[in-house]
């Protein structure tokens, strides 16, 4: 057995990528922290999920993806089911208990229910249009 572990990273309306990582190059200088900040600094929206969209392995998870496909806009979609070091790291990294958890711009948003809630009254259309024209 291998001690090499894979993150996907699909990206919605795009190919996948996957992230390749194992314990021994964290062990090298890099840690989980560092991991998951490259991964918000590197994409613009970045939903961190139980599963991946095409196959959510919980119903909050498969409702903060569908809402975040259905705005059209490239995501990246990190299944910490793929990695307990990620699935523990991101509650430590945005100070938040639950996932799934959603990063817009390098920020926390929040969770499924508040995903939600933006998305009925608009102001997640509004934080995403606005993270995507910085990005340009």
């Amino acid at each position: 057995m291998s001690d090499s572990k894979s993150i996907s990273l699909p990206i919605a309306g795009s190919a996948s990528v996957e992230q390749n990582d194992s314990p021994k190059s964290r062990d090298e200088g890099g840690d989980i922290m560092s991991e998951i900040a490259k991964i918000n600094r590197d994409n613009t929206i970045v939903l961190y999920m139980k599963g991946t969209p095409d196959q959510p392995m919980c119903g909050f998870s498969a409702a903060a993806s569908a809402v975040l496909s259905s705005y059209g806009k490239p995501y990246a979609a990190v299944n910490v089911l793929a990695d307990p070091e990620i699935r523990q790291g991101i509650k430590e990294y945005g100070d938040w208990p639950t996932i799934p958890q959603l990063y817009v711009g390098g920020e926390l948003v929040g969770g499924s229910d508040i995903v939600r809630q933006m998305h009925e009254s608009g102001d997640l259309a509004k934080v995403i249009d606005a993270a995507m024209a910085s990005a340009q």
